[in-house]
């Protein structure tokens, strides 16, 4: 990672394939005409396991790619899902250069001309959504240098897509549905993200009520002290304030135990960013992803609601990792 470095658009929308590993990471919610509402997330994964990369075979694992996408349905109260995972070539899993264009098979996440178009065929739900820019790119850390550790080196090239408008359908128990919302789209890449003591992190990426965004994690270890956190608001006057290690604070208010995993995660939570403080509460407590099939590890990542002072502050998505087990990227 190099200070200073300034990110270059729209050449970093695209893959960076020179580094370990890099997301595109898709999360919002929406509702249907008869008010019904859903939370939605599609993430796109690239890896660069450094095997076999002087092997001339085209069948070298050079480049591997995942995916996960998940709906969660407040009314059913349980949550969908499904993983994708495939070597990168043979026109079946690419990651673009210079332009955001992932494919896995028939799953898609591509920048159009004012936004970006998801499609994803899942066994029992099915995403054809449209999400355009409402805002300008959101330049997380540094200018897009976003630290992880208490070294330097232990960070990521990070920017948002905050406030998207979202629309298209969304399919479920084999019902077309047209929905309408707002979303959040992260971009992260990097080749050292964790302290070698780190277990996970807890992060959140809320789009405001007054039309600000705010996005705070921390790095936890195995005990669940704060090795690391940041973050930054971006207020509905387009201000921008980064959050140094100490602004940023997460307390848990509430567990809730996996009946599958027995993975215990803090659902419900107290967090403090730089001048503001609010209460998290997901949309329902089961939002826990089984990813042993594709980046191997189980997480939570879940629809919720910020609210402060019993006002609804904003809406977005938690995810809390390392609670499982160690996460290894």
């Amino acid at each position: 990672m190099t200070p200073g470095h300034e990110l270059q658009f729209p050449r970093d929308h695209g893959s960076h394939p020179q580094f370990r590993t890099e997301w595109w990471y898709l999360t919002g919610r929406v509702k249907d005409a008869r008010g019904s509402e859903f939370g939605i997330q599609i993430t796109f994964f690239r890896n660069r396991p450094r095997v076999a990369e002087d092997n001339p075979s085209r069948f070298a694992p050079r480049q591997l790619l995942f995916a996960h996408a998940a709906l969660a349905d407040a009314k059913a109260g349980r949550l969908l899902h499904e993983q994708r995972a495939a070597r990168a070539g043979f026109g079946l899993a690419e990651a673009h250069e210079g332009r955001t264009d992932v494919t896995l098979d028939d799953w898609s996440l591509k920048q159009t001309a004012d936004g970006y178009r998801a499609s994803i065929m899942a066994r029992e739900f099915a995403y054809a959504l449209e999400f355009k820019l409402t805002q300008p790119v959101l330049l997380q850390g540094e200018r897009g240098l976003s630290r992880k550790g208490p070294r330097p080196a232990q960070a990521s090239y990070y920017y948002s897509q905050p406030l998207l408008a979202v629309s298209g359908s969304i399919t479920v128990q084999g019902e077309r549905r047209e929905v309408s919302g707002v979303a959040w789209l992260d971009h992260e890449w990097s080749s050292d993200y964790l302290a070698p003591q780190a277990h996970g992190w807890d992060w959140i990426g809320l789009n405001l009520a007054d039309g600000g965004a705010l996005m705070a994690f921390r790095i936890h270890d195995g005990s669940g002290g704060t090795l690391w956190a940041g973050g930054s608001l971006r207020a509905a006057d387009g201000r921008v304030r980064v959050f140094a290690p100490g602004e940023v604070r997460f307390e848990p208010l509430r567990r809730w135990r996996s009946p599958r995993t027995r993975t215990e995660y803090p659902v419900a939570l107290r967090v403090h960013a730089g001048p503001l403080a609010f209460e998290l509460d997901p949309m329902m407590d089961d939002q826990e992803l089984d990813a042993r099939a594709s980046t191997g590890t189980i997480y939570w990542e879940g629809a919720v609601s910020a609210k402060s002072g019993g006002r609804l502050l904003g809406s977005g998505y938690l995810e809390l990792t390392g609670y499982w087990q160690p996460l290894k990227l």
